[in-house]
């Protein structure tokens, strides 16, 4: 009986291979096709991660050499030269708009387009709503300032406390102490402050002739 058995388990076995040798040649191309997209992908993204690393140092590079030339108008237009792709021209314009002095109306132009470029992060976005509204100052109306600042001080946002402190600054603008008071003094409680703002806070409290909350003052 075991030379039988013997026989049929090598027949079953010789059956089984030649059924895999059939279905590697039928769809092994499956296998080396995905043998082929694991390594080209590990070698794209290799490549795509180079090339930006590449691009980065090239854009730091000329910023770098932008910023070393002489006057502020030689400056700018070595600036608004450099060659930049999505958020790098947000970082540009954002530097291009650091001196208001020279020229107010390009460096508001500049922050307003990054503002409203829906392509980046709110962290670009944001922090150009919350300059230009500093740069613009009065000349922008009270409410047009405080409607900006509003929607970039709601929970979540990179710079709700530093929007919520402008927001109290605009109390004291429109003659209302006591509610710029109130408004700092539960902006220095809140635990996303810094101490640097806590401190500035503190001063503004102060002078304004309120009391710091007891876990400041003590």
């Amino acid at each position: 009986m075991s030379n039988p058995d013997s026989f049929i388990e090598e027949v079953t076995e010789e059956v089984r291979r030649d059924r895999l040798f059939r279905l590697f040649r039928k769809y092994g191309w499956i296998g080396v096709v995905a043998i082929f997209g694991v390594v080209g992908g590990t070698a794209w993204s290799e490549w795509t991660s180079a090339r930006d690393a590449s691009r980065a140092q090239a854009f730091g590079d000329a910023l770098i050499d932008a910023l070393d030339q002489g006057t502020p108008e030689e400056r700018r237009d070595a600036l608004a030269a450099v060659p930049s792709r999505a958020e790098q021209t947000a970082i540009l314009n954002l530097i291009l708009a650091s001196d208001p002095a020279e020229d107010k109306a390009a460096t508001l132009a500049a922050l307003e387009k990054v503002a409203n470029d829906a392509t980046l992060s709110p962290a670009y976005r944001d922090l150009a709503v919350l300059r230009r509204v500093l740069v613009a100052g009065t000349d922008l109306a009270v409410a047009d300032r405080r409607a900006a600042l509003e929607g970039i001080a709601v929970a979540g946002r990179p710079y709700r406390v530093l929007a919520a402190e402008q927001l109290a600054y605009l109390l004291i603008e429109e003659g209302k102490p006591d509610d710029a008071i109130a408004a700092l003094v539960a902006l220095m409680q809140d635990q996303e402050a810094s101490g640097a703002l806590r401190a500035r806070l503190g001063q503004m409290i102060t002078a304004l002739g309120g009391t710091l909350p007891e876990t400041a003052g003590g």
